[in-house]
């Protein structure tokens, strides 16, 4: 069969939209708070983000071009482009590597049913698409979005991509059939070959506006090329992964300030923004979720702790109204991407502070949760000056037990989950909810919105979806 990319819409009723212009966010569906069963929600999550996962019977057609059809592996970002939705004037009918790998991730996750000693089609489609992208970069490997039949779209260089990419075919390698696997160690070696040579440049950060020296795009990287040196898989460990690492491991720290790390570091010897307004960047969360950064690290903490200052404290000057509100119930906070964000779907109308995202809050809870893990298995809180705050934001002090913070953290992240679930559309997510009133914006049925979900939940139940 062939998708519409209206398709989506057609499988839930929709709430009417809130009041306000043409481009008013989505209501909420719930009509009162309820303590959702995460693992549940997850499973269904998990068929919802499927719907942007193209194959041989479920494909896409390309909004711009309406003879163009998704090849099998494709994931789009989100079905969303400015004819199928009023007010946003973004087209994510595309394939971007970040974010096929953040999926790929959990399509891997997932317990799959297949036949005994059948391999995983989703994975190998995802494997052969990633092949063909690959085959197709333009000017570089590390391209960062194609189009739904694998051709290069004119955008961004972002060398977190191969590492992304690699990290996930290395979770799928399992999965996959014999020849597939040939395929698969194909690309991993072009992507080695391009990290090796690129991990000392400057790039465009996560977001996609900037250029500089990514703390992201380092973690992202450091974590690869670990996991390459480390593997038990059979694949070959380039020359120079050693001293890559190396190098890797003594840059981090360089983006430390003396009081949180920063995103992005212009090319100079001392640590200089890039940006004003850009921190603290919630990709530095994201760089422990994705990325090497330990869960432990008290300087990632105190980060984490300026992240959620100034989004929920009723006195910062940052804070999202709806957080005020929804502290009241018990919920969120819900997170954004950093203070002078002013993109919510629309890069013709900006609003300055932006909105929270549904992947940025996901993401912040799974370090509540893996740090929560951490604590009970080594019985050992990393408590100390610069995570004082960190901790003292959910109740936790110097006298606080392992138990009592690991309890105390499972409960900060259970509240953001739910916080996220109150505000969903019969539990689809958009790419933002609105920091006033809660409700969605941006664009409908972001993917990785789902996979950030689908990797707090694993991390908290220790539990697979069933595909």
């Amino acid at each position: 069969m062939t998708a519409t990319l209206a398709a989506p819409d057609a499988m839930f009723v929709r709430a009417k939209s809130a009041p306000g212009r043409a481009a008013a966010p989505r209501m909420r569906a719930q009509t009162g708070v309820q303590q959702s069963d995460l693992q549940a929600v997850a499973q269904h999550m998990y068929a919802l983000m499927l719907r942007n996962v193209a194959s041989d019977g479920f494909q896409f057609t390309d909004p711009a071009d309406p003879g163009t059809f998704s090849k099998a592996g494709c994931i789009i970002a989100a079905p969303s482009y400015p004819a199928s939705q009023p007010g946003v004037d973004q087209d994510y009918v595309f394939n971007w590597t970040r974010d096929a790998a953040i999926t790929a991730i959990e399509l891997a996750a997932a317990s799959v049913p297949t036949r005994p000693g059948a391999a995983d089609q989703g994975l190998i489609d995802y494997v052969t698409f990633a092949k063909t992208c690959q085959d197709n970069a333009t000017p570089t490997l590390a391209h960062a979005c194609y189009t739904i039949d694998g051709r290069s779209r004119p955008w961004t260089e972002q060398s977190d991509g191969p590492a992304l990419q690699t990290l996930a075919i290395l979770q799928a390698f399992p999965e996959l059939d014999a020849a597939t696997r040939k395929v698969a160690v194909q690309i991993i070696g072009v992507n080695l070959g391009f990290l090796l040579g690129a991990y000392q440049d400057a790039t465009t950060n996560l977001w996609e506006e900037h250029s500089g020296y990514s703390f992201f795009a380092r973690a992202a990287q450091l974590r690869c090329l670990r996991a390459i040196s480390t593997n038990t898989l059979g694949i070959a460990v380039p020359q120079g992964t050693a001293a890559a690492i190396s190098w890797l491991e003594s840059a981090l720290p360089g983006h430390w300030d003396g009081t949180q790390y920063l995103s992005l570091l212009a090319p100079a010897s001392t640590p200089t923004p890039v940006v004003e307004g850009y921190d603290p960047n919630i990709d530095i969360v994201q760089a422990s979720i994705y990325g090497a950064i330990p869960y432990t690290d008290t300087r990632l903490l105190a980060t984490a702790a300026r992240l959620r200052q100034q989004w929920s404290d009723p006195a910062s000057p940052s804070v999202y109204p709806i957080n005020v509100a929804d502290q009241q119930l018990g919920l969120g906070p819900l997170l954004g991407r950093y203070p002078a964000d002013t993109y919510d779907g629309d890069v013709g109308d900006p609003v300055l502070g932006g909105h929270p995202w549904a992947l940025c809050t996901c993401n912040f809870a799974e370090l509540y949760y893996r740090l929560a893990t951490e604590i009970s298995t080594t019985r050992t809180v990393p408590y100390d000056d610069l995570s004082a705050g960190f901790f003292g934001q959910i109740g936790i002090d110097s006298g606080s037990t392992p138990d009592q913070a690991a309890t105390a953290l499972d409960g900060a992240a259970d509240a953001m989950l739910q916080a996220v679930i109150y505000h969903s559309d019969n539990l689809e997510l958009s790419e933002q909810f609105d920091g006033a009133t809660g409700y969605e914006k941006s664009v409908r049925d972001l993917t990785w919105s789902y996979a950030a979900f689908l990797s707090a939940v694993r991390a908290k139940t220790a539990r697979d979806v069933q595909g």
